[in-house]
């Protein structure tokens, strides 16, 4: 297997977490006898100080001609008085848009280990497999108008969703339910918003051709709620593109750490593949940083973009067994003195392609 990887590391943390997810990424090819070129450009705040750009038109172009992009996260605060468009975050806006990429697939699952992390019951969270389905390219991120109008003191946003826009991802929840426990969750608000309402009916629709897959719908807030209370009872979870970020960002607090979370955008030219945490910039450079959330995202690569679902299961059973071994980042420590040794980001990185190395020879 041959694939070629743009690697957007980034700002912050990204860079940090990025190379420890390409190093297991060129393990896996070493001893698989595969072929992966990492292409490296600039895109967020790094991007803005030597581009001047969010988004430079060479890095657009890389990600054009590539089998999948790697991106680490983009952020500062440096840049926060800068338009929207023009901040670091305005570049992975871009490219998403760009690559076309609708459905943003964001795993959690609980891990038996960080339990102790939760504050949530282990009774509660323990067996947890959730698969969020996030639309990505529509909704108040990317609806017009948009404006802050400083003059008048005002500003708004607007969430806009079309049939065909709904149907598309809905589709690709519905494919996956269906090779998974055959449930389905849409969440919306259509007690009170129109956009909902077209949601709501548009799942109905397209759930008519899924007739082994059970539908049912959750207002957002009851939502937030019941991922808490009874995490478990969800398989996958379909969402709008705002209440999709939210949701799966609180689902952190069942997997342990926002630096367990990966994930893949797919549908469009190219897959885009990132981990749902943030640039961090104030532990970037100290080896603090988890790389597990990087190193997942690049099994969800392998299977995604490279077909290669042995390979990417050996990641996702390395990480665990890291886990079960006792070794820890700092923010997977927190509430455990005894039985963990704690890791800096490259020694966990390290620790990780060990076991890669061990599952693989194994295999």
């Amino acid at each position: 297997m041959k694939l070629r990887i743009l690697v957007t590391a980034g700002d912050g943390i990204g860079p940090e977490v990025t190379n420890e997810a390409v190093a297991v990424l060129k393990e896996i090819a070493a001893r698989g006898g595969h072929e992966f070129v990492f292409d490296e450009k600039r895109i967020g705040g790094v991007a803005i100080v030597q581009d001047g750009t969010p988004l430079p038109a060479d890095t657009l172009d890389a990600a054009l001609s590539s089998d999948a992009v790697l991106l680490g996260a983009v952020g500062g605060n440096e840049f926060n008085s800068l338009p929207p468009d023009k901040r670091p975050e305005g570049g992975l806006l871009q490219i998403r848009a760009a690559l076309g990429g609708f459905a943003n697939l964001r795993p959690c699952f609980s891990f038996k280990e960080l339990t102790v992390n939760s504050p949530l019951r282990p009774e509660v969270i323990e067996g947890t497999d959730i698969l969020f389905v996030r639309e990505l390219l529509g909704g108040l991120y990317f609806g017009q108008p948009r404006e802050w109008n400083r003059n008048s003191g005002e500003a708004w946003n607007t969430m806009r969703y079309t049939h065909g826009e709904v149907v598309r991802v809905a589709k690709v929840a519905f494919e996956l339910a269906s090779k998974r426990r055959k449930k389905l969750t849409s969440v919306d608000k259509a007690n009170v918003l129109e956009v909902s309402q077209l949601w709501r009916a548009t799942v109905n629709e397209v759930g008519k051709d899924f007739p082994g897959v059970m539908l049912e719908h959750q207002y957002v807030d009851a939502m937030a709620m019941h991922m808490m209370n009874r995490p478990r009872d969800f398989d996958v979870v379909l969402t709008e593109n705002l209440f999709g970020d939210i949701l799966s960002d609180e689902s952190a607090v069942i997997t342990g750490s926002l630096g367990m979370l990966p994930s893949a955008t797919i549908g469009g030219k190219v897959n885009l593949y990132e981990p749902v945490h943030g640039s961090a910039p104030d532990i970037a450079g100290k080896g603090l940083a988890n790389p597990l959330g990087a190193i997942l995202t690049g099994a969800l690569i392998l299977r995604h973009s490279g077909g290669l679902e042995a390979e990417a299961a050996a990641i996702e059973t390395a990480v665990r067994k890291v886990l079960e071994q006792g070794f820890r980042t700092p923010d997977l420590a927190r509430g455990q003195t005894q039985g963990v040794s704690v890791l800096s980001t490259k020694e966990m990185g390290a620790k990780v392609r060990e076991t890669v190395k061990q599952q693989l020879v194994h295999a």
